[in-house]
């Protein structure tokens, strides 16, 4: 039976390693222990593992600026996909936003991931043609994800 609960920071190792099997875009800043445990801390019961015999099997990081709400590396194990694991994780951080009075989420999905963009099409969530997703690093970063690192 799977099980869904809170993500802790005691989860970082086994999320991490998902989160590079499933192509996940890191960097050794945001993505690191400290800085999943500062997101943690700040989005308290927002973010998700899905635990099936003692195996992280999927994951999702979700929180909100008290305005909007951000799901980030949303990803289920290979092996485990297809079964509804990514549906109900998605479907338990919208809960949780909604009883934070949130009224919308974002994410951001890479083009290439055409599994992944499905899915979320699936989940309701639709994409924004007439926006620029820009950032600007305030830090080094060195990004850790298999389609950068093999250029």
């Amino acid at each position: 039976m799977i099980v869904y609960r809170p993500m802790t920071i005691n989860d970082y190792e086994a999320a991490y390693d998902l989160w590079i099997v499933c192509g996940n875009g890191l960097n050794n800043k945001d993505d690191s222990r400290e800085g999943i445990e500062k997101y943690l801390k700040r989005n308290p019961n927002m973010s998700y593992v899905a635990v099936l015999d003692g195996e992280i099997v999927g994951v999702i990081l979700c929180g909100h600026d008290g305005r909007r709400g951000i799901i980030q590396h949303a990803c289920v194990s290979p092996g485990y996909r297809r079964m509804g694991i990514g549906k109900k994780l998605v479907d338990i951080a919208l809960e949780a936003l909604k009883k934070e009075g949130i009224n919308k989420v974002l994410l951001v999905a890479f083009k290439k991931n055409e599994g992944g963009n499905e899915f979320w099409e699936s989940q309701g969530f639709t994409l924004r043609e007439d926006l620029n997703y820009r950032n600007k690093a305030l830090a080094e970063m060195i990004r850790i994800d298999p389609e950068y690192l093999k250029q």
